[in-house]
């Protein structure tokens, strides 16, 4: 990064030691606040730990927690010899929207304001995906929506609206409709090597709430918990949101690093995890780190929610069995998802409970939404039992592949050595790294001028120096849809002299 001349003064932060707020969370809320309304500039040099705490007159070591959270959250970064700065590329500037400092002020002057948790809430990073209709090569985690069998999927969902008996029109299951909850266990049992029975699988609305409603039930606020660096936004947002002091762990070819986790935080009460096939990256944890995430759960008293997001598009060798099916001590939560393989508009997602900790997650599920839709979910039951689900899936799998194939021709063709990509065995993205030297965000910022949107992999990241890389979703994007953005692409980067902004 290019290092700012300016330096922040030292700020005025009102502290209430008396209060039930922990005085580093007052600081962190204080600065944060400061950064997001731009009172700091990007780029903007923070005054020392040192310095801080005189000013305040509180311990260093409050400070120091402070602001490693804000660096664990990506609003800070620091320079070894240096010191510590805003971020230039926050991470409400990449994806997301920004609260309006102006709308904030005028609730609060009306005695309207949030509380410290709503500040907290709806200024956390959420990934705003567009909806296929409106996306662009090549934003990631697009379906192929427009090989959707709607007709099929229109006869089911007519068939429960005219045979519907007054259970699927009143109130439901809080835990889901049970023939679905059948059907997802014996093809879970199948297809992953998931140990359930139909009792375990809570429906919910979507892979996002089956983070909240996991993390409801697992974490007090200030829990410490285990988040990949590299890793999902989704489960970032959710955690924050939960009040958890997240851990970074880094990831590596083998998936997240255990044994740097058990440095950074042995007693963390969770780690959230894609193993099957990480989110972004791509690796495939291996059997040995399996196995150390396990004991340390066991060893620790920890859980461990594993994110199993697009574990149906598997291209060469035998499906991978989830990392659940290997847990023999009940830690394992595990999430699925059906919008990737069927439309995200569905938004029924699932989790895989333990047998003695159903009952709390039925009730939690009832207190935070009461339940899916009924009418969808009997839908979706029938699709899975009469074979619809497993051709779906072998025609996206076919799909999906050949799309991965044009879309690696069409970057060899024309951006090769500006673009590296290697085939992927599974999944609906790659990876494009840029040479050394080359800022990933710049490309990104100036790609979406040309009508393309590569996010940067520093998005993804919180701790860890991103390497320069852009996520390319290929799945949502037909032949001339992946052909043309890779042209744009290459006039974005051909056409101006990004090297000269790396950071």
């Amino acid at each position: 990064m290019v290092k700012s001349s300016s330096s922040a003064p030292l700020p005025v932060i009102p502290l209430d030691p008396s209060s039930s707020i922990p005085l580093y969370r007052q600081v962190y809320e204080a600065l944060r606040t400061t950064i997001l309304t731009r009172k700091w500039a990007p780029g903007t040099r923070l005054p020392s730990t040192r310095e801080m705490a005189q000013g305040l007159m509180i311990s260093r070591n409050t400070i120091m927690n402070a602001y490693d959270q804000l660096l664990a959250e990506g609003y800070l970064e620091g320079l070894v010899g240096s010191g510590t700065y805003v971020t230039r590329s926050l991470p409400d500037d990449l994806l997301y929207a920004r609260a309006n400092p102006q709308r904030s002020l005028r609730l609060s002057e009306q005695g309207r304001s949030f509380s410290r948790r709503g500040t907290v809430i709806t200024t956390t990073p959420v990934n705003a995906s567009p909806s296929p209709s409106k996306a662009r090569p090549f934003w990631a985690g697009i379906p192929a929506v427009d090989a959707f069998p709607v007709q099929l999927w229109s006869r089911l969902i007519a068939r429960h609206w005219n045979q519907s008996s007054r259970a699927l029109l009143g109130y439901g299951d809080p835990a889901g409709y049970w023939p679905l909850r059948e059907a997802i266990a014996t093809y879970l049992e199948t297809a992953r090597a998931v140990q359930c029975s139909p009792e375990q699988i809570i429906i919910t609305s979507g892979r996002q709430q089956a983070f909240d409603l996991a993390m409801r039930v697992l974490l007090d606020p200030g829990d410490a918990a285990w988040i990949e660096d590299p890793g999902y936004i989704g489960a970032r947002a959710a955690l924050i949101g939960a009040g958890a002091r997240l851990i970074p762990v880094p990831v590596d070819n083998e998936g997240i690093d255990v044994a740097a986790g058990e440095r950074e935080c042995p007693d963390a009460r969770l780690a959230c995890v894609s193993p099957s096939h990480q989110c972004p990256l791509g690796v495939t944890m291996s059997l040995a780190r399996r196995l150390a995430l396990l004991e340390w759960a066991r060893t620790a008293g920890a859980w461990i929610l594993e994110d199993d997001y697009d574990s149906e598009y598997r291209y060469t060798g035998r499906p991978l069995s989830a990392l659940q099916g290997l847990d023999q001590d009940g830690r394992v939560v595990y999430i699925g998802t059906f919008s990737k393989v069927m439309f995200p508009a569905l938004r029924l997602g699932y989790l895989v409970v333990p047998p003695d900790k159903v009952n709390c997650y039925v009730t939690a599920r009832a207190l935070l939404s009461r339940f899916s839709p009924v009418i969808d979910q009997a839908a979706l039951s029938d699709f899975i039992r009469e074979g619809h689900f497993a051709r779906h899936i072998r025609r996206m799998r076919a799909l999906y592949r050949s799309r991965q194939e044009i879309l690696i021709k069409a970057l060899h063709r024309d951006l090769g050595g500006l673009v590296e990509v290697q085939p992927d065995e599974a999944g609906l993205h790659l990876v494009g790294w840029l040479p050394e030297g080359i800022n990933a965000e710049a490309v990104s910022h100036r790609a979406a001028n040309y009508g393309v949107d590569a996010q940067p992999l520093s998005a993804f990241c919180l701790r860890r120096k991103a390497p320069s890389g852009l996520l390319l979703g290929y799945a949502g994007y037909d032949e001339r849809q992946i052909r043309r953005g890779v042209r744009q692409l290459a006039l974005a980067l051909r056409n101006h002299d990004l090297q000269a902004q790396a950071s």
